[in-house]
């Protein structure tokens, strides 16, 4: 009798037990192989470098632009996102090179046009802070961001194409 339970208990033991010889046997020959290279991502552009300093002033801004204590603090953030902002107006958005020539001026100038209403929209903001009012500022950081968000999607490329 008590054979009979190991004779069928041994081939589930040899079964299962040998997954995982298998998988240790096939390891050494896969770890000699060179791993697959990652592709290979653009250099970033001056304006997204630009672009890049705005975004890191607006996240920090985000969490203190309400605290008063923290005013010194805020201006500072709002002059290098003023800077960086204006440094990214002397630069052309790459999504300009995707189209025709004959609409490419066109782009241009509305790039130009918006990012103006952007800098406007930051000295509304450091004129709140300056005057104490930061609730009022907190109220214009919020139109600020969408203001950004909404020219993101009108002058920013694409990262990836969608696959429809």
């Amino acid at each position: 009798m008590k054979y009979r339970h190991f004779a069928s208990f041994l081939p589930l033991v040899l079964v299962l037990g040998g997954a995982p010889l298998r998988a240790q046997d096939a390891a050494p020959a896969d770890a000699g192989a060179a791993p697959a290279a990652a592709p290979a991502k653009a250099p970033k552009t001056e304006l997204a470098k630009d672009m890049d300093k705005v975004n890191r002033a607006f996240r920090k801004l985000r969490t203190q632009i309400s605290d008063s204590t923290k005013n010194d603090s805020t201006l500072q953030l709002l002059g290098a996102l003023r800077d960086a902002a204006e440094a990214a107006g002397k630069e052309t958005p790459a999504k300009a090179a995707d189209l025709p020539p004959a609409d490419q001026d066109k782009f241009n100038a509305d790039y130009q046009s918006k990012l103006k209403d952007f800098l406007t929209a930051v000295d509304a903001v450091i004129a709140d802070v300056k005057g104490g009012d930061n609730a009022t500022a907190a109220t214009d950081l919020k139109k600020l961001a969408a203001l950004e968000h909404d020219d993101h999607k009108e002058f920013r490329k694409p990262e990836k194409e969608d696959n429809k």
